[in-house]
C-alpha cells in the first residue's frame, strides 16, 4: 500500500548543511500553522515559538549550539533561521495528571510540535534539524525569554543545497521494534 505520509517520513531527515537563501514568509506561515495544529495533552498547547530570522540573533543562537567545547552543530552557523520552542505551563488538569503519573506531558508535547514543524518543512522542500545541545541561558538572554521559562528545543530551518543527498536510514526492522500483546520476545 502506497502512503504519502510514509513518503514524507522517508524524505524528512536532519539537515546539517544550508545554502544562503531566506525562507519565504509564505512557507514559514504554513509551517507555523502545522505547529499550531499539533495535538497536546488536554489541548494545553504548552509552548511558545520564537521565530529567529534576524541575522545577528541567528548567529548568536547558532553560536549557543556550538558551546561547551564540543565541536558539534557547526552547521547551525549556516542556517538562515531558527524556531525556538519555549516550554509553557500545561493546563492545571494536565499538570495534575502528570504529577500523579510521574510524567512530564509538556516534554511529550514538545516532541509532537517539533515533528509537525520538521515534517511540514520537508514537504515544502526545506531542511530542518532539531538541536537539543545548546546553551539555554544564552538562548534565553538573546531572545529575552523570562528566567522562569525553559527553552525546550532549537530547530534550524532553511534550504539544503541541491546536492544534499537523502541518507540511507538505517532503521531497526519491524520485528525488532514491535511486540503484539506482550513485551516478551517469545512468540
Amino acid at each position: 500500500m502506497q502512503s504519502s505520509f510514509l513518503n514524507l517520513a522517508l524524505l524528512r531527515q536532519s539537515c546539517r548543511k544550508y545554502i544562503d537563501s531566506k525562507v519565504e514568509q509564505e512557507k514559514l506561515d504554513v509551517i507555523l500553522e502545522a505547529a499550531r495544529l499539533s495535538p497536546s495533552a488536554s489541548n494545553s498547547q504548552p509552548w511558545t515559538i520564537v521565530v529567529v530570522n534576524d541575522e545577528a540573533k541567528c548567529k548568536m543562537v547558532a553560536e549557543s549550539t556550538i558551546s561547551g567545547g564540543i565541536p558539534i552543530n557547526k552547521f547551525a552557523l549556516q542556517a538562515p533561521m531558527f524556531l525556538v520552542i519555549v516550554v509553557e505551563k500545561a493546563r492545571p488538569i494536565t499538570r495534575l495528571a502528570g504529577w500523579i503519573k510521574g510524567k512530564d506531558f509538556e516534554w511529550t508535547d514538545m516532541g509532537i510540535i517539533a515533528e509537525h514543524i520538521c515534517l511540514q518543512a520537508a514537504e515544502l522542500d526545506l531542511g530542518s534539524c532539531m538541536i537539543g545541545w545548546f546553551d539555554e541561558k544564552r538562548v534565553k538572554q538573546v531572545l529575552n525569554v523570562p528566567s522562569n521559562k525553559r527553552v525546550g528545543l532549537v530547530i534550524a530551518l532553511g534550504y539544503p543545497p541541491d546536492d544534499y543527498h537523502i541518507r540511507k536510514k538505517i532503521r531497526k526492522s519491524t520485528d525488532e521494534l514491535v511486540r503484539y500483546n506482550t513485551y516478551s520476545s517469545i512468540k
